[in-house]
């Protein structure tokens, strides 16, 4: 009887947890998603006006406007299907050998469309090219860092995508040259809605590390960081390439 009275309130406590992880998404979104939907309204009102002018610059100026905006909304969407999965238990990991580095080189490309103007991704791949390993849960976790690196990092500065495959271990690290993260508030960046004070003037959930960590530690595997101020951050993923109870 007392263990089922542990386990009722565990369970509970869990649930109140969930419920507020979602009242706290559902208030965070709602204020996020102001701004993408002012700028599409105004854009399309601009791209109308300037198509009835013929002025192709500014229309495509708008248009790219109406994308990015589009894109910011489709990712605090996907944080809150992400999270939402991960905290009801329903993410399940599903292996198999895959191309790591193929794969890394279609991430790359997918997220060429929000580089901003001089930002290279320099992809150095290294040991073997196949990889036991859940082939959506590796692209999550390389195209947020990847994004987050590209958010984070100024015109002109490069980002590195680097990966070993070896038979033991798959290495990732993602290095940018960018503003990097306050020393006092390293030890928070995991949480969740955690937002470094120099960062709160950009587009974010504060969900995106929270979600890479725990897809993460779905593998096994474990990330580490390091990061100074105006000089960029780099962040380190080791996941065992094994296959269980082989």
């Amino acid at each position: 009887l007392e263990r089922s009275r542990e386990e009722l309130s565990q369970l509970l406590e869990k649930e109140k947890e969930v419920n507020e992880l979602k009242s706290r998404f559902v208030s965070m979104a709602s204020h996020e998603f102001r701004t993408p939907l002012a700028t599409i309204l105004s854009s399309l009102n601009l791209v109308e006006k300037y198509g009835e002018l013929n002025d192709r610059e500014n229309q495509q100026r708008h248009i790219l406007r109406i994308k990015s905006a589009i894109n910011h909304m489709t990712d605090i969407l996907n944080d809150m299907l992400s999270i939402s999965k991960i905290e009801e238990g329903k993410i399940i990991v599903q292996k198999d050998w895959v191309n790591v580095v193929q794969l890394s080189q279609n991430i790359i490309q997918e997220v060429q469309p929000i580089l901003k103007a001089g930002q290279i991704i320099h992809f150095q791949p290294a040991g073997q090219e196949l990889a036991y390993i859940d082939p959506n849960i590796f692209i999550t976790i390389v195209t947020n860092l990847l994004s987050n690196a590209i958010k984070f990092s100024p015109v002109n500065k490069p980002i590195y995508l680097n990966l070993n495959i070896t038979d033991e271990q798959i290495t990732i690290a993602v290095k940018d040259e960018g503003m990097g993260i306050p020393e006092e508030d390293q030890s928070n960046l995991f949480n969740r809605f955690f937002r470094a004070k120099n960062v709160t003037n950009i587009q974010g959930t504060g969900l995106g590390l929270n979600i890479i960590a725990r897809y993460v530690e779905l593998l096994h595997g474990n990330i580490t960081f390091e990061s100074r101020l105006e000089k960029g951050t780099t962040f380190n993923i080791v996941i065992p390439n094994i296959i269980e109870n082989a």
